[in-house]
């Protein structure tokens, strides 16, 4: 048995909220231990892309208001608006997006992947609605800004933008 004490982690979502603020960053992990990963996010008002994620996943709205946008099974697009003090549980396996403005903040805590589960990220053609393009990938370090590079390598692909039903282009953000 080892001779260290244990100390759990107490954090201050204030203060880590105060640390996204002063910074660029979109993102801050605030542990990914054993099979757990839970990190705060700072506004996704660029996000249009469908998450699906292998475990279940919970969000807790720290400031703001957030629009989880979902699609059922039949594929209709719903939208959850969650205010500031309240949290969301989001199955694995359903196709969200979490879209809120710069000024909101959120927790979010979920199972890190297993080596076998992969993450999709899904878009669809704002204009028409038909599936545009998917990136899968495996999410090892959520601190690797794995959203990120879902993000740029979509941005980056005009095939991938170009709508094949009805021609339209998703602009790059």
């Amino acid at each position: 048995m080892s001779s260290e004490p244990l100390t759990l982690p107490v954090i201050d979502l204030d203060e880590v909220t105060r640390r996204i603020e002063s910074s660029t960053a979109r993102v801050e992990v605030l542990w990914q231990q054993g099979e757990t990963l839970a990190f705060v996010a700072r506004g996704r008002e660029y996000r249009s892309e469908f998450h699906i994620n292998p475990s279940d996943e919970m969000s807790y709205v720290i400031r703001g208001e957030m629009n989880l946008h979902y699609l059922t099974p039949e594929g209709e697009e719903k939208i959850a608006t969650i205010p500031q003090g309240s949290m969301n549980y989001t199955p694995a396996g359903v196709p969200h997006s979490p879209r809120f403005p710069p000024e909101a903040y959120i927790v979010v805590m979920e199972r890190q992947r297993r080596p076998e589960e992969m993450d999709r990220f899904q878009w669809f053609c704002p204009s028409c609605g038909e599936f545009l393009h998917e990136v899968t990938f495996h999410v090892g370090d959520y601190s690797a800004d794995p959203v990120g590079k879902a993000y740029r390598s979509f941005w980056d692909d005009l095939d991938a933008r170009t709508c094949d039903k009805c021609g339209s282009v998703m602009p790059a953000e």
